[in-house]
């Protein structure tokens, strides 16, 4: 069997001349006022969005991404207000470019413009690490999907989402679940399950991401105190690049470190049962929102479609209430450490995350004893926090069998 991955090329344009800057500057203008004047109608049919755009000096391929783009702003991502930085959207009937290797920049794009005969070409500077992509465009190993232009402060970026069709992952026979735990304190916590052990984890820290999101929200009450919000969506695209960085490289390590053992199968919680099925009050449901943890988790599934690497989805309820030994529900004393209530129970203390993310792994092939539909007891941390996460050492334990809280304090 085959699936279909997705990828998104990144290419900045070289610098324009002077005549094309301002083909572009305008182009960029048009479509977010046709955007804002979509929004703001309150239209939310593809019927509606176009009887809006109709008039505008825009090419049909900018419109017609309009008319899927604006409906989706409410319906999908439930959005009352507009970012002032849109890209603009065009759909892939649109998408023309150009390959030489005899000139400087190989790849030349050929940009829509609204009249016949008025689109021009532009140089492309590619990301190197994508260039087998690029010339796969021209093979026709990939098919284009939306592509959009971006104006930044110093130059101009093109996005160009790509599909490719790759081998799905079979499960193997003897598979080695490798279960991971997204969380705030540690935002990644991977652990493989070898006879129902946990084995070799690991845990990426989340300080950095906690520390850009809190310092984003304190420098924006401070430029607005200061009546300078004409810098906020300078600021804000700063934190946001940041944060993807972090969840690019969390969600590379997390599929390399699956990769180490033998048949490995990623099992990851179903997050959307976690939204429609599970009631963390009010903080932590805005915490669960602003993480974008759908983003983290469907990275690492993009990557380890690529590895070759299949991934499951399990149902999370009561992963980081449960003991992973025994599967009686336990209590957590404090953010970092989870207790088994059991008296026959090995366990006494145990790391939480890392307890979690057992569970997340066993899951693939559940162990026996089932659970209760609520927990017996209070499993939030007693010590004034409301993260489900832990403050532990980062640094795995050398050991490849159980691994006990002390392995990881400080």
């Amino acid at each position: 069997m085959t699936a279909t991955a997705t990828k998104t090329l990144e290419a900045t344009l070289a610098p324009p001349t002077a005549h094309k800057e301002r083909r572009l500057q305008r182009t960029v203008a048009t479509y977010r006022r046709a955007l804002s004047d979509a929004f703001e109608s309150g239209a939310d049919t593809q019927t509606a969005v176009n009887d809006v755009v109709t008039g505008y000096t825009l090419t049909s391929y900018a419109k017609d991404a309009l008319k899927n783009y604006v409906p989706q702003l409410r319906d999908t991502y439930n959005a009352s207000e507009l970012d002032d930085d849109h890209p603009v959207r065009f759909t892939n009937r649109g998408w023309n470019f150009d390959h030489s290797e005899d000139r400087t920049h190989e790849f030349c794009w050929r940009v829509p413009q609204a009249g016949r005969g008025n689109a021009f070409w532009i140089p492309l500077r590619i990301n190197p690490a994508q260039h087998d992509l690029w010339a796969d465009l021209l093979d026709g190993d990939v098919t284009v999907g939306e592509f959009r232009l971006q104006e930044n402060r110093t130059n101009w970026v093109l996005h160009v989402t790509v599909e490719y069709t790759v081998a799905e992952p079979e499960e193997p026979d003897d598979p080695t679940p490798v279960g991971f735990d997204i969380g705030e304190s540690k935002l990644l916590t991977g652990c493989a399950c070898r006879d129902g052990t946990p084995t070799q984890p690991y845990i990426y820290d989340g300080g950095r991401a906690r520390y850009l999101r809190k310092e984003m929200f304190t420098t924006f009450r401070r430029l607005q105190a200061r009546d300078a919000e004409w810098r906020v969506d300078e600021r804000f695209d700063h934190y946001q690049n940041a944060l993807t960085d972090i969840v690019e490289k969390a969600s590379r390590e997390a599929v390399e470190y699956a990769r180490q053992f033998e048949n490995p199968v990623i099992v990851l919680e179903d997050l959307s049962y976690i939204r429609e099925h599970l009631d963390y009050g009010k903080w932590m449901n805005r915490r669960l929102h602003n993480w974008a943890f759908a983003r983290l988790t469907g990275r690492i599934e993009d990557k380890a479609l690529e590895a070759g690497i299949p991934v499951r989805k399990v149902n999370p309820a009561y992963t980081s209430q449960t003991c992973h030994a025994c599967g009686h529900l336990g209590s957590r004393s404090s953010q970092a450490t989870f207790r088994c209530t059991n008296s026959e129970c090995w366990v006494t203390e145990y790391q939480a995350d890392i307890n979690a993310a057992a569970n997340i792994a066993g899951r693939l092939n559940p162990w026996g004893e089932s659970l209760s539909l609520k927990p017996t007891g209070d499993d939030s941390p007693r010590d004034g926090s409301a993260c489900d996460s832990t403050t532990g050492h980062r640094t795995p334990s050398p050991k490849p069998g159980q691994t006990t809280l002390a392995a990881f304090q400080s």
